[in-house]
């Protein structure tokens, strides 16, 4: 009888990563910014930096950190907006390659994914084999590096694609994980964030040996029913599998505001925009939503929810649209005045479009021909080559 142990030994789970992929691609595509520090985002007062290349890193410059400190930090900085649809089309080439090497890929964003390679060894390789391959065909499709990670587990093989970034490969055998893991900072740690930290460091855990060996006493107050968990992944155990597209649980946009913005009529255009492209993304996927919220964030930066059920579950446009139109409406009503920093939408709750025609109605099947219509025309000419109207703001 095979064991639990034997088990969790013979699994053989890479993370790949790209490294940093969006100033990567804007690097690839712009020679003139080669070798020169670039900054993905915003640039307005209050742009926010989506990603930085390996040159602005060497300044202390990261990502999600306000655009005006990162150019502070490094004044020379070629500051490029965001194309997403840009970043969907390699990361489309990226994901083929994974899927041509094993079905059973968990995407976690547009340039990271696990994979779970163990129905692949021997047969095609060693796992080290197997990644250098995959490494070198993500080169020589799209001109990009990529690092990989490794482990028994998801858990493992994500720290070890940390460890020798950029353009790294990092595999940590099961007999290896405590040698590997035992010395690294608990910041690196899933679950551990910097205030956390700072109670572990007061309590003396400085790294994984010290959290994988704590008493009870020291790791209840700060962790809770959870303190097992975190012993456990300071161990390096991790029982998930690999699952197909986790990471499209929610798709979700927002925007920051360059100036706070309470008119009325500007605010549910902008909501209506990112709605349409919201509900683009999951019809390519064929994909309806079963929830939908609207996030706002006042200039205090108190931050807001609303939430509605979609029944039944769609992925219209105009119905998303009159969803997330009604709640904004609600929410301006009763906070007359109120001026927002941010505005975001997101759907949730998704699964596959199983149903031939959603709407049963005329209209309904109308608006799903017609969203049809601008989903070939956005496929050929891209998301903002046509849209549809505004209805009327609530």
């Amino acid at each position: 009888m095979i064991s639990g142990a034997q088990v969790e030994r013979q699994r053989h789970v890479l993370h790949v990563d790209m490294d940093a992929f969006y100033a990567s691609v804007e690097k690839r595509d712009n020679p003139e910014l080669e070798n020169e520090p670039v900054l993905v985002g915003g640039a307005g007062p209050r742009g926010v930096v989506a990603a930085a290349s390996y040159e602005a890193r060497k300044y202390g410059v990261h990502s999600a950190m306000p655009m005006r400190r990162a150019l502070q930090l490094c004044p020379n900085a070629a500051v490029v907006k965001p194309r997403i649809s840009r970043y969907q089309e390699v990361s489309a080439v990226i994901f083929s390659i994974f899927r041509e090497v094993t079905p059973i890929v968990e995407g976690l964003s547009l340039d990271e994914a696990f994979l779970d390679i163990s129905e692949r060894v021997p047969a095609h390789g060693q796992p080290v084999q197997i990644a250098r391959r995959i490494k070198q065909r993500i080169l020589t499709d799209t001109g990009l590096t990529a690092s990989v990670g490794i482990g028994p587990n998801k858990l493992v093989a994500k720290i070890a694609s940390d460890l020798e970034k950029p353009d790294g490969l990092c595999e940590v055998r099961p007999a290896n994980v405590r040698t590997v893991l035992d010395p690294l900072p608990i910041e690196a740690l899933f679950g551990v964030g910097p205030k956390t930290a700072a109670r572990l460091h007061q309590a003396g855990l400085k790294n994984f040996h010290d959290l994988r060996t704590a008493d009870d006493a020291i790791l209840v107050p700060v962790f809770g029913r959870y303190a097992q968990r975190m012993r456990e992944r300071a161990a390096g155990v991790d029982h998930r599998p690999v699952g197909e597209n986790s990471q499209d649980k929610s798709v979700s946009a927002e925007e920051t505001f360059d100036r706070d913005i309470g008119d009325r009529q500007a605010l549910h255009h902008c909501l209506m925009d990112m709605t349409d492209r919201i509900s683009k993304k999951i019809r390519r996927k064929d994909w309806v939503a079963s929830r939908l919220n609207i996030k706002v964030r006042l200039a205090d930066f108190t931050t807001l929810s609303r939430q509605k059920s979609v029944n039944p579950p769609t992925s219209g446009c105009r119905e998303l649209q009159l969803i997330a139109g009604g709640l904004l409406g609600d929410w301006l009503d009763a906070h007359p005045g109120a001026k927002l920093r941010l505005l975001g939408v997101g759907v949730s709750g998704l699964g596959e479009d199983r149903q031939q025609d959603l709407f049963p109605e005329e209209s309904g099947a109308k608006n799903r021909k017609v969203d049809q219509l601008l989903g070939q025309v956005a496929d050929r000419f891209g998301d903002a080559a046509l849209r549809r109207g505004q209805h009327k703001t609530p």
